[in-house]
């Protein structure tokens, strides 16, 4: 079975999760990853936590699939080797400190001078260039520069996302970046540059608030689970202490929720709920009166009674319900993929394709693959026993 980026070797420079979670989707499509790792400890996401039968959840999540290759770029010896692995790459990325990748000559202007059909891609908190360059950057940085904050929380407290939602928005942009540049390689022969910045990946996903506060309107209110526009549109307690959440589009809707679930048909023409504006602007009058229903109803009892109405809603999962849901298991989404620490459970990819199936192989340990790739590139026993003597590799 022919996977679409079977034959395309991606070298990275990575850590954390930007990078990583970018070269896996590749990874998962087929290609050969080959992540290059400080000698000893490796990927510094490794040690996170524990919580994965003794590794790092965010390390499991983002490394499957890849082969693990440790050179300590500092000494001649390894950079050497990586120069020479990147003769025989199609894609290089990396997500070093600014400037570090451009230091030891891995720039694109200065790789793609002997390598013209390099794709290489850089990953940033900002970019490479402009005031911010040199800043350090982590996701909640990020959320925060981004105004992710500003909008997500309670009235009275901004709060993050509850995953690396910058991270992700900047590993997705060069996961898509990189498909692209590959197509354009097969018109024109020629690799790209990439240049993703965590910010601007995540000010790409904050253009509704951005446009909702054009030309200084103000901006949508913190409304903690709700919709900040829409109502209802958020969370909802049932009177068994589990919580529904519901969401209302139209007025059509807004008159089967009156019928159908609050089972009160004359509150659909009330006046201060005849539209999407009024009920935003009367949300405690109505929530109370929402509440006063389902008080009276357990949580499945809502459920039904949403289902009928034909009313958008869901649980509130928690992870032992997401893990547990029965959607994943009944379009077999759970594979089994090996690890240092054995079999562990993993997702696989979104977009079930009729033509293929993904890559899901193991999680590497620290160097797994080092003497391995290193022989392919003609290094000898004894090449490689210096290497290892000097701490190289």
């Amino acid at each position: 079975m022919t996977r679409p980026l079977d034959g395309i070797t991606v070298v990275s420079l990575e850590h954390a999760i930007a990078a990583p979670f970018c070269t896996r989707q590749l990874a998962d499509l087929g290609a050969r990853v080959i992540k290059v790792e400080r000698p000893g400890g490796g990927d510094f996401a490794r040690d996170y936590d524990a919580r994965v039968k003794g590794l790092a959840s965010h390390f499991v999540w983002t490394n499957r699939s890849k082969e693990s290759l440790t050179l300590d770029l500092k000494q001649p010896g390894a950079l050497a080797a990586l120069k020479e692995l990147l003769g025989q790459a199609d894609v290089l990325v990396q997500n070093l400190a600014p400037g570090a990748a451009a230091r030891m000559g891995l720039s694109f202007g200065a790789l793609s001078q002997q390598h013209p059909k390099l794709i290489v891609c850089d990953i940033s908190g900002y970019g490479d260039d402009g005031p911010y360059r040199d800043k350090k950057a982590y996701d909640l940085l990020i959320q925060s520069e981004a105004g992710f904050l500003s909008v997500t929380g309670t009235p009275d407290a901004p709060s993050k996302a509850g995953n690396s939602i910058a991270d992700i928005a900047a590993g997705m942009y060069a996961y898509t970046s990189i498909l692209s540049a590959l197509l354009l390689r097969g018109k024109t022969g020629q690799g790209s540059h990439i240049d993703v910045s965590m910010l601007e990946s995540l000010a790409e996903w904050m253009n509704y608030p951005m446009y909702y506060a054009f030309d200084g309107a103000p901006p949508p209110p913190r409304s903690a689970a709700a919709h900040a526009s829409i109502y209802p549109y958020g969370p909802f307690a049932a009177g068994d202490g589990g919580t529904v959440m519901l969401g209302l589009q139209n007025e059509r809707e807004w008159k089967g929720f009156c019928e159908g679930v609050l089972q009160d048909a004359g509150l659909a023409s009330d006046p201060r709920f005849d539209s999407n504006a009024r009920r935003n602007e009367h949300r405690a009058a109505l929530q109370a009166i929402i509440l006063g229903v389902f008080g009276k109803l357990s949580t499945e009892q809502v459920l039904q009674r949403l289902d009928a109405a034909q009313i958008a809603n869901a649980r509130m999962n928690d992870m032992a319900g997401l893990w547990a849901h029965p959607q994943l298991k009944a379009r077999g989404r759970w594979q089994e993929v090996g690890s240092p620490a054995g079999s562990i459970p993993a997702l696989l990819p979104p977009g079930r394709s009729n033509r293929f199936d993904y890559r899901m192989d193991p999680v590497p340990a620290v160097g797994q693959h080092t003497e391995a790739i290193l022989r392919e590139l003609g290094q000898g026993d004894a090449a490689i026993a210096a290497l290892r003597a000097n701490g190289a590799i």
